[in-house]
């Protein structure tokens, strides 16, 4: 079946978990608007904001906008049952590509779209991270607020992937690094922590990923 035909969001639309979400949007979270696929009045309010979006109601600046226009397309799609169905609905002026676009920013991981409403990833950076699937996205994102990617380097390094580069040599020919992470610790356990891996004859870096492999192993998400 062609894509541009399929409704396969695989995120959840109704209640918004992340716009909703206090810690992320501050005061902002009690504006955060519900889309539901099931509820054809809902359907329709999505179609409504899906055009106001891609009329350019919604300023680039405004992250927390951009997403709900995101899982407005999601929904709307998913109501409907077919990119073309959904572009058709919204109006003469929203492109099936316009659609999948966004469609694929609400289908980002909530540990990626929490970034985007808290502004650290642009929904411009976003919707190519979206073009990615798998760890790449994820290695995309933190890459993108790690090495402080434009907009233009996240384009060429999810080009790069999707030609069949590894996202590690793409990120790298940018003249960033994946895996790199600045922490700042408690001067106590900085020293500790330098202390025993100077003794082990190890980075401490490798020390705090034996740690960190231990905790995720044990703690919840």
């Amino acid at each position: 079946m062609n894509e541009d035909s399929r409704a396969d969001r695989r995120s959840p639309v109704g209640e918004p978990v992340v716009r909703a979400d206090p810690e992320v949007t501050g005061e902002r979270a009690a504006e955060a608007v519900g889309f539901d696929p099931d509820d054809p009045e809902s359907v329709a309010k999505a179609a409504e904001t899906v055009a106001r979006f891609a009329a350019g109601d919604v300023g680039d600046e405004d992250n927390v906008l951009m997403l709900r226009g995101a899982a407005a397309c999601a929904a709307l799609v998913r109501g409907v049952g077919s990119y073309k169905a959904a572009a058709e609905r919204a109006g003469d002026d929203v492109s099936v590509a316009f659609i999948r676009k966004w469609a694929r920013v609400h289908d980002l991981p909530q540990a990626i779209r929490r970034q985007v409403a808290g502004g650290r990833i642009a929904p411009s950076a976003a919707k190519h991270v979206a073009r990615l699937g798998g760890t790449d996205r994820y290695l995309l994102a933190w890459a993108t607020i790690d090495g402080d990617l434009t907009v233009r380097e996240v384009r060429s390094i999810a080009s790069a992937v999707n030609d069949g580069a590894d996202v590690e040599a793409a990120v790298r020919d940018v003249g960033a690094e994946l895996g790199a992470l600045g922490v700042r610790l408690p001067l106590d356990t900085y020293v500790e922590l330098r202390r025993r891996a100077s003794n082990r004859n190890v980075e401490p870096g490798a020390l705090v990923a034996e740690a960190l492999d231990g905790y995720f192993a044990d703690a919840p998400e």
